[in-house]
């Protein structure tokens, strides 16, 4: 596995080396400036002592405190064959979601450089820090048809670390992705483990409607002496059923091996969305959601069953300009076991309400 990544790193530097060789040093440069913020207030009735919300959320963590989930300040500059980003971040997405980082690359939300590798096709190889190729959901909440994150998407990867060869077809109907990285989630390597990690995407935009997304990630969770080999795929699809409605469905599967005890343990989760814009400013989006992670690989727990969880929530959103949107949220959780938190004991359901403002510029 290492030689096909030091492979792969010196077939990225020919690539390079050839573009630099060939490149128009008149081509003409853009940049950008851009930034976001999202201020919320979440009120957790698990009300936690210590204000801070359970181990598997990592979005609007704080519970009963106005605080900043997210703010970025990003600068893009892009020409016809090299483009790249730069963005720093504060609030408490950085703080909950990059802990396990050195601590000098925490407040990196984005650090890329790609290269158009061709002059006739739409094929760009991209390396360092940038947005993960799994799910529907991204980290800027603004973007996400809800508020809050599904429990599917605050427990897979919102960054990754690597290189990425992405193809999209001339007709911008298929979007091919291919890539290598320190693992899940991760730009500091696990200690003792020498293995890239892989993942794949496949998009099919067949019109203005419709969205379908298979993303994969293969890699090695432990060390080199204990292998942990972890394969994920993820699922979705995303449609216009009408000029006021939209739908959105998803499913992931795992599954993660252990060399030591021989067995596999697996996790599901799924996530249905319907929205329904009532006027150009005002729109309202209902969720469930399912999470199955039995053999306590995502989110062990002391219960035999591990985290087992129904998710459902209703999002009133108000748009008074393009770039900013106020949100209110209700949300319930329910499970067969005593695995959530409901005035500070345990129990089998648990309920928040959240509100944020959001701005873009």
């Amino acid at each position: 596995m290492q030689k096909i990544f030091l492979a792969s790193l010196l077939w990225m530097a020919q690539i390079c080396l050839v573009w630099a060789q060939n490149a128009d040093s008149t081509q003409k440069w853009k940049a950008t400036f851009s930034g976001y913020i999202d201020a919320y207030y979440c009120f957790d009735f698990a009300q936690p002592k210590n204000n801070e919300r359970a181990g598997f959320w990592y979005n609007h963590k704080r519970h009963n405190e106005f605080n900043v989930n997210h703010g970025i300040i990003k600068t893009n500059v892009t020409s016809e064959r090299v483009r790249g980003n730069i963005a720093l971040m504060i609030g408490t997405y950085s703080q909950y979601n990059l802990i396990g980082e050195q601590e000098l690359i925490r407040n990196i939300y984005e650090g890329n450089i790609g290269i158009k590798v061709s002059k006739k096709a739409n094929f760009w190889v991209d390396a360092g820090i940038f947005a993960s190729h799994i799910g529907f959901e991204s980290a800027i909440s603004k973007d996400c048809w809800t508020l809050t994150r599904s429990i599917l998407a605050d427990n897979t990867p919102y960054y990754l670390a690597g290189t990425k060869a992405t193809y999209t077809s001339n007709n911008s109907k298929w979007v091919l992705s291919a890539l290598v990285v320190n693992g899940w989630q991760r730009i500091k390597k696990l200690t003792d483990n020498s293995m890239p990690s892989f993942g794949t995407q496949v998009q099919f935009i067949p019109n203005s409607k419709i969205t379908l997304n298979s993303s994969t990630y293969f890699g090695n969770e432990g060390a080199d002496s204990l292998k942990q080999m972890r394969f994920f795929h993820n699922l979705y699809g995303i449609f216009a059923l009408s000029d006021k409605w939209g739908l959105i469905a998803g499913f992931d599967v795992g599954v993660q091996g252990n060399q030591q005890t021989k067995q596999n343990r697996t996790w599901t989760s799924s996530a249905l969305m319907l929205r329904y814009q009532m006027s150009n400013k005002w729109k309202i989006c209902a969720r469930g959601e399912h999470y199955f992670d039995k053999g306590g690989v995502i989110i062990p727990t002391v219960n035999p069953n591990n985290f087992r969880a129904f998710s459902y929530s209703l999002n009133l959103d108000y748009a008074p300009t393009d770039n900013m949107l106020w949100r209110i949220e209700a949300r319930g959780m329910n499970s067969p076991d005593e695995i959530l938190v409901l005035n500070n004991n345990a129990s089998k359901q648990n309920y928040v309400l959240t509100t944020s403002m959001a701005v873009s510029f």
